[in-house]
């Protein structure tokens, strides 16, 4: 449901290196198309009394939760930071696309993009925001709890502060498929949780806990169950495509031989097992959002 990707994804949208942000950017942005949705329902949610003047979207990605925030909030100007150059330059399009469409007015005159490493010990200058909003971001950080507080410390008294992490990787088939090897895409995500435990440590980290340690109030915690079914563009076919391609690279090492041939097949475009062909994807995950005020 929300904008960074699940997968960096998305997913730590400020990671990706710049010769994997073709693929991250695909991932990103069709996760924007087929969650959109969610992300709203999860704007819509925040305990927000008065609406934020200034936002800041960390580890935005390709900005699904950009255009969603200036959508949700017509007269906020929005700072939208990422790492990748390839990123904000898909979000500065995509802004001016969603101000022609008057789908977010003003979109792309609202919001400014700054390139940055938010590991870094010292930020550039973004202003003293209302709402910052950090989707798929946080678990990718080299210190969460340095950059916990350097928001908090960036956050007008009384700013809210989003969190959204997800659960996983979304699952998109059926139980019983594919056919010959059923089971196959829980087993890619057995392995791919191996790798996550080895290289992303903080996946599934305790927020709510510590967003306090950090001297925030959390004011609110979500869960929200997503299950989508086939749309008319086949985005969720090819949400499906792109995220067991990105999941593959991870798990092949830990699958056998007769799943990988089988994982293969559903990744070629040009075969009849074709991912692409098959009527029953649903796309099927949680994300989890942490509302918390600084006092």
């Amino acid at each position: 449901m929300n904008h960074a990707s699940p997968h960096t994804a998305q997913h730590g949208a400020h990671h990706v290196h710049e010769h994997d942000a073709g693929d991250q950017a695909e991932i990103l942005d069709l996760d924007a198309e087929v969650l959109a949705e969610h992300i709203a329902s999860v704007i819509a949610w925040l305990p927000i009394e008065t609406s934020p003047r200034r936002i800041v979207d960390l580890g935005c990605g390709t900005g699904a939760g950009t255009l969603a925030l200036l959508k949700h909030f017509p007269q906020a100007e929005l700072t939208a930071v990422d790492s990748s150059a390839a990123h904000l330059h898909r979000l500065r399009e995509k802004a001016a696309a969603a101000a022609a469409g008057a789908a977010a007015a003003g979109a792309a005159d609202r919001v400014h993009l700054v390139q940055a490493d938010l590991d870094a010990t010292a930020w550039p200058e973004l202003g003293t925001p209302e709402l910052v909003w950090a989707s798929a971001s946080m678990h990718h950080m080299a210190d969460p709890d340095r950059t916990l507080q350097q928001v908090h410390d960036l956050l007008a008294p009384g700013g809210l502060f989003a969190v959204v992490e997800l659960a996983g990787f979304p699952r998109f088939l059926p139980e019983g498929a594919p056919e010959d090897v059923p089971g196959l895409e829980e087993r890619c995500h057995a392995a791919l949780e191996h790798h996550h435990a080895e290289h992303v440590p903080h996946r599934g980290a305790d927020w709510g806990t510590k967003l306090t340690e950090a001297g925030f109030t959390v004011e609110g915690e979500r869960t929200v169950t997503v299950s989508i079914g086939p749309t008319r563009t086949n985005a969720v076919g090819r949400y499906a495509l792109s995220s067991l391609r990105r999941m593959r690279g991870s798990a092949a090492s830990a699958l056998t031989a007769e799943d990988l041939t089988a994982l293969d097949q559903l990744l070629d475009t040009d075969s009849p097992r074709s991912i692409l062909h098959r009527g029953d994807l649903r796309v099927r995950t949680e994300r989890t959002v942490w509302a918390a005020r600084r006092a």
